[in-house]
């Protein structure tokens, strides 16, 4: 995984709409935790594993097949793998936010997500992560240590979680252009 491309691809969108939207000089770090706790939530719903009132307790991995605009069926997404890269985007803006882009930081995290054994509940990992709003340094490498976490116990690869990124990132910068 290419983690400091991502942190210049989140970083050249986030500069994009803080120009295009007029948010120089504010301080936006409190819109992006409450996103990220937001999107964090989206992403608990869509794994839907901690609705014990529910007898449909099956994460969300593909949409119903779509009608396009011009009238033809198309296979959708995977719906909780899209809420997850949400968390990401949000993440990686954090950490841009907060200098915590520099590579020997990104070594911590990618040298960490190789040891990650996955022994975590995902119910404890969505708690464990909506909470964390302190950032220092080391607890916002807790932070993606616990996000990867997640995304493994997800059953997401790296692969997945980068290339989804990449296809997020260009559908937000379209949503950009077409005054989203």
């Amino acid at each position: 995984m290419n983690l400091q491309k991502m942190f210049e691809m989140q970083k050249e969108l986030d500069d994009r709409i803080i120009k295009e939207k007029g948010l120089e000089g504010q301080d936006l770090l409190p819109n992006l935790i409450l996103a990220l706790q937001v999107e964090l939530a989206e992403c608990a719903n869509e794994w839907r594993g901690f609705k014990h009132w529910s007898n449909d307790r099956e994460p969300r991995t593909k949409h119903p097949l779509e009608v396009s605009p011009n009238g033809a069926f198309r296979r959708g997404g995977n719906p909780l793998l899209e809420e997850y890269v949400d968390c990401l985007h949000f993440i990686l803006s954090i950490g841009n936010r907060l200098d915590y882009n520099d590579s020997e930081t990104i070594n911590i995290i990618l040298s960490k997500y190789l040891n990650i054994r996955g022994i975590l509940n995902p119910k404890w990992l969505f708690s464990s992560l909506i909470s964390t709003v302190a950032f220092t340094r080391q607890n916002y490498i807790n932070l993606f240590i616990n996000f990867f976490t997640l995304g493994k116990r997800l059953g997401f690869t790296i692969e997945q979680i980068e290339a989804a990124y990449m296809d997020k990132n260009a559908v937000n910068h379209q949503r950009q252009q077409e005054g989203y």
